[in-house]
């Protein structure tokens, strides 16, 4: 016999065909003026409106709604600037000996480097950690897709935080495990994603890019 579990009624907005298109628009046209700051204001950010972008990450989908993440918000100066220490210093390695050549002139374009200031100017940080496995009683926990299940918290995490009124960066200094020292995590959480937040600095620029069009990044059957 098949074991019943809870249930309640699905919360659900039923819309017109042309209210489903126009949200959908309304939506591609403000997440398209998403994009990646490297040029910070230090001016501070309301903690409120974090939380809220986290509670909107954390409804995130999630194997077997494991949750397996951790977001550690920074705004301690100190711990800032160890955190860019740490990245510097990798990305010193990155830059000088790990990239290949086809890597660095990919990245050209984007005028990135080593130097990581705004890991310090930013107002916050945002860690995102993956959980590896679970902890309860002591004991480990399988947790399944996690890779899937943070990456989709993540974009989730982004896209509020645009709404909100917040510039972001991605950021994935190679490897990453100086955060879970610095931040004292657990073992069984991983780095995933490190995302400075804050106002862009004044005059702050961005690399004249191009997006995919559509028949090429979607195909029908």
């Amino acid at each position: 016999m098949t074991k019943r579990f809870p249930t309640i009624p699905l919360a659900f907005e039923h819309l017109s065909e042309p209210e489903r298109i126009h949200r959908a628009r309304a939506f591609r046209e403000e997440i398209e003026k998403r994009r990646s700051v490297r040029h910070f204001a230090a001016d501070p950010i309301p903690m409120e409106a974090i939380d809220e972008c986290i509670r909107a990450a954390g409804s995130a989908p999630s194997g077997a709604n494991r949750q397996p993440w951790t977001f550690v918000v920074v705004t301690d100066a100190a711990v800032k600037r160890a955190i860019r220490e740490a990245a510097e210093e990798e990305e010193r390695l990155n830059y000088g000996e790990r990239m290949t050549e086809e890597w660095l002139e990919a990245l050209a374009p984007l005028g990135t480097s080593w130097e990581k200031p705004f890991l310090e100017i930013a107002p916050a940080l945002i860690v995102v950690f993956r959980h590896a496995y679970g902890e309860e009683a002591g004991k480990h926990v399988k947790n399944y897709y996690t890779m899937e299940s943070v990456g989709i918290a993540v974009g989730f995490l982004l896209a509020a935080l645009h709404r909100a009124g917040f510039a972001t960066l991605t950021h994935t200094p190679s490897p990453m495990g100086f955060l879970q020292r610095i931040l004292g995590q657990p073992e069984n959480e991983k780095a995933f994603v490190l995302i400075p937040v804050g106002l862009p600095a004044k005059g702050c620029v961005v690399p004249d890019i191009a997006r995919k069009e559509l028949d090429e990044i979607r195909r029908r059957v």
